[in-house]
């Protein structure tokens, strides 16, 4: 993998050019925590596929079988609402992951309606391949076990407030 420059925040500013008005302050582009986030999951996501790779997995797919490894025999509605994936979006993914032969869907006996979905032999067996993942990022990632620890509860603490929001409406800002 290329080097890519350590990130730094207004690297890219001219020094000699005015300060910002301080009314836009609020609109610089490293001032805006969607982009903090946006640009360390494509950087996480770039960092994961070459371990997700030697696996045969996508990310997307990596994220099923962590779901499916930690609770396996779902209901495709439960899968989703665990990985925030619509079905116009998971099923697609399902269909291509039973054709690997990791994992088989079948029809609920009790309620037609429903597909459960569960880990083939194959699929389990890949869980053993992808214990290696998680060490490789934490190597990557760097930092000690509390740091990594806090930075993940901040971000399920951020979900959980952005979830509240989306529920309460407040997502739209024009406040209609």
């Amino acid at each position: 993998m290329p080097d890519t420059p350590a990130y730094r925040p207004n690297d890219h500013l001219d020094p000699g050019a005015p300060a910002p008005h301080p009314a836009d302050q609020a609109l610089l582009l490293d001032q805006q925590l969607c982009f903090a986030l946006y640009s360390s999951t494509l950087l996480m996501t770039k960092l994961y596929k070459p371990h997700l790779d030697a696996l045969g997995l996508t990310y997307p797919q990596y994220l099923v079988m962590l779901a499916l490894w930690e609770q396996d025999d779902q209901v495709v509605n439960q899968l989703g609402a665990r990985l925030g994936l619509d079905s116009g979006t998971l099923t697609p993914l399902l269909r291509r992951m039973e054709g690997h032969g990791w994992i088989a869907r079948q029809r609920d006996e009790r309620d037609e309606r429903r597909v459960r979905v569960r880990l083939t032999l194959e699929g389990q067996g890949l869980k053993l391949k992808a214990r290696e993942v998680p060490t490789a990022m934490r190597c990557l990632i760097g930092g000690s076990d509390d740091e990594m620890a806090s930075l993940r509860s901040a971000l399920h603490e951020l979900r959980r407030r952005l979830e509240a929001g989306a529920e309460d409406g407040a997502g739209n800002v024009s406040g209609r």
